[in-house]
């Protein structure tokens, strides 16, 4: 049996006015930058940790109001080997925390409720610290109190060596850990140990190495003849000039400490290596540390929990790289919470080990109960969501819809309304792959606080009827939200390609169209015909191989008021990857404005961002 520090909350602490966040044994947090995750993790280090480095800058700041006091609570609960919550502490776990600390739940759930204040104190400039066992664990915000206003219980102190915290941040480096004593490297060099012996059989072995390497340069045997003449000019007992190519004494090897990475050809010093290798080094030896503490706390029978926070693991790293070092981290003992910018390290993370941080008026994080969802429902989002698009865990809004066409021609267009790439705005286009895959990536963003839109076409044909299969995948998922507030519909009937027809922009789509080809080409494509619309004719050829009759297609009938239209809608949606970007380039540089819907959609957007709109 183990522990697990399941629940951490926050107030008034940097950017995190008040914040809630479940962990898991190892935890994810993804967001944008500035969104709130080395704070949090800053926040478990005070908990925790380190509190000397507190500053005035550390306060949460409203407007003009400081928040006068910082408060980080703790919720420790024991758990089993599987990782499931027990109902009680193991004897040496309760040993540890001793039952003044203990507290049981209605349902005799065994917990450590622990609070840590920090506040200014005036009279010795400085900041201090205190903590307290709460008298049990209050609920997030009832009756209108939040939990940073139930009051305090028993003041008490919380710092175990057998809970030991280590802060990895994103600049780590395995050559600086080297020079550092104060290093998870330096900590172990200091820690070597050997036998009077082999210390003696050493320290011999490299003295003859040492005489030898000496003996064989004429270049080092003459600097140790030429230093002999010092003892003309010194008043001692001098026992004569040693020159040591390598180091003497076994205390002083870790001083002199190189490490090589061997190829299949040669072998190379850390130094010339580049930062990915060197960071990745690093977090290794944090691991290496922790082992050595585990193996100790096993010798003397001791209880042993750690707990990691690590930032940016996939610094310098490939994509492979970086799925092979989350499982080594993965793997260490004890509580790991790792903050990411990395798509690939979320993709291997189990779903329910994934937080996001989502910053707006307040800083939020999100996650995915996946003992709500059924298997079906988590693969979908997995495979649909996360493993191809896991961009948007880094998105400020995210417009979700269906076709090639909108994902080619709706960033072109949103740089034309806001005067910015969506790039710089935050903002991800993401098409769902069919009017009927909506669902997973509307949970997705919902659970994580994201913002959300859909631009959908309004098709209603007796095959399909888009408009209402959305709305179907909308309720079902039962957002608070209405429809209208985050679903833009075209209009009744339309696709986006008839849309753009409908808006008047056929001269648009001829000049793009133009411009991608020949005259003699589109005049074969959009050519009108006199006739049925027949689906194919039958020829006099058979097939060699099943001797078959062999059918061909006809061209449509376009004849009519619309069949030029029509002409051009089948020539647009006959590739609309390569189309799309073209007529909206051509469009934009028109000087008839943009669709009225895609306008809608930007009104929407500019309200979430809070952005002013270039092009109205």
């Amino acid at each position: 049996m183990s522990i697990l520090i399941k629940t951490v909350r926050v107030a008034g602490f940097r950017g995190l006015e008040n914040i809630e966040v479940v962990l898991e044994q190892t935890t994810i947090l993804t967001g944008m930058n500035n969104s709130g995750k080395t704070s949090f993790l800053k926040a478990l280090q005070l908990a925790l940790g380190n509190r000397q480095f507190v500053s005035q800058d550390d306060f949460f700041i409203h407007g003009s109001l400081v928040s006068e006091k910082i408060i980080i609570d703790l919720l420790i609960v024991p758990i089993g080997d599987d990782g499931k919550r027990c109902e009680d502490f193991s004897e040496d776990w309760e040993i540890l925390f001793t039952t003044e600390r203990i507290r049981n739940d209605g349902t005799d759930n065994a917990f450590v409720p622990i609070r840590t204040i920090i506040t200014f104190d005036a009279i010795k400039n400085s900041y201090k610290s205190q903590q307290f066992i709460l008298q049990d664990w209050p609920a997030f915000k009832q009756n209108d109190v939040d939990w940073f206003d139930v009051e305090n219980s028993k003041k008490i102190s919380f710092h175990f060596g057998e809970v030991p915290f280590f802060y990895m941040d994103a600049q780590r480096d395995i050559l600086e850990d080297t020079k550092l004593r104060s290093s998870y490297l330096g900590k172990m060099l200091s820690k070597i140990e050997y036998s009077p012996k082999d210390i003696k059989d050493i320290e011999h072995q490299i003295k003859l190495l040492n005489e030898k390497a000496v003996s064989s340069s004429d270049i080092l045997s003459n600097i140790k003849t030429t230093l002999k003449e010092l003892d003309t000019a010194m008043d001692t007992r001098s026992e004569g000039i040693e020159i040591t190519p390598f180091t003497k004494k076994i205390r002083d090897l870790n001083k002199g400490l190189t490490i090589y990475y061997t190829d299949s050809h040669d072998s190379f010093s850390m130094e010339y290596h580049g930062m990915g290798t060197r960071s990745w080094s690093s977090l290794l030896t944090l691991k290496s540390y922790i082992a050595l503490l585990s193996k100790n706390a096993e010798k003397e029978k001791s209880v042993f929990f750690p707990v990691l926070a690590i930032e940016e693991p996939e610094a310098h790293l490939h994509p492979n790289a970086q799925k092979k070092l989350f499982g080594q981290i993965d793997a260490i003992a004890g509580q790991k919470i790792i903050s990411t910018h990395s798509p690939y390290i979320a993709a291997t993370a189990n779903l329910c080990q994934i937080r996001n941080f989502y910053k707006d008026a307040t800083v939020t994080c999100g996650r995915i109960e996946t003992d709500s969802l059924t298997e079906e429902e988590i693969r979908k989002i997995n495979r649909q969501v996360i493993n191809t698009r896991g961009e948007i865990f880094f998105s400020k809004v995210i417009v979700f819809f269906e076709g090639e066409t909108e994902e080619q021609a709706l960033p072109i267009f949103a740089q034309k309304h806001f005067g910015k790439t969506s790039v710089e705005m935050g903002l991800d286009f993401v098409g769902v792959g069919g009017y009927g895959g909506y669902l997973p990536f509307i949970r997705f963003a919902e659970v994580f606080n994201i913002p959300w839109l859909i631009f959908s076409d309004a098709e209603n044909t007796s095959e399909k009827n888009i408009k209402a299969s959305v709305q179907k995948q909308f309720s079902k998922f039962g957002s608070t939200k209405n429809e209208s507030d985050c679903i833009v519909f075209l209009d009744d009937g339309n696709d986006f390609e008839k849309y753009l027809i409908k808006c008047g922009y056929i001269k648009e789509i001829e000049l793009a169209l133009t411009n991608l080809h020949s005259k003699d080409y589109l005049e074969k494509q959009i050519k009108k015909k006199d006739g049925t619309n027949a689906k194919r004719i039958k020829t006099d050829k058979t097939c060699d191989a099943c001797k078959q009759s062999i059918y061909k297609n006809i061209l449509r009938d376009y004849s009519g008021d619309d069949g030029f239209k029509r002409a051009l809608y089948d020539c647009i949606t006959s590739q609309k990857t390569k189309y799309g970007p073209a007529i909206a380039e051509q469009i934009i540089q028109s000087k008839k404005g943009l669709p009225p819907k895609v306008i809608a959609l930007f009104s929407k957007i500019s309200a979430i961002l809070k952005m002013e709109e270039v092009e109205a």
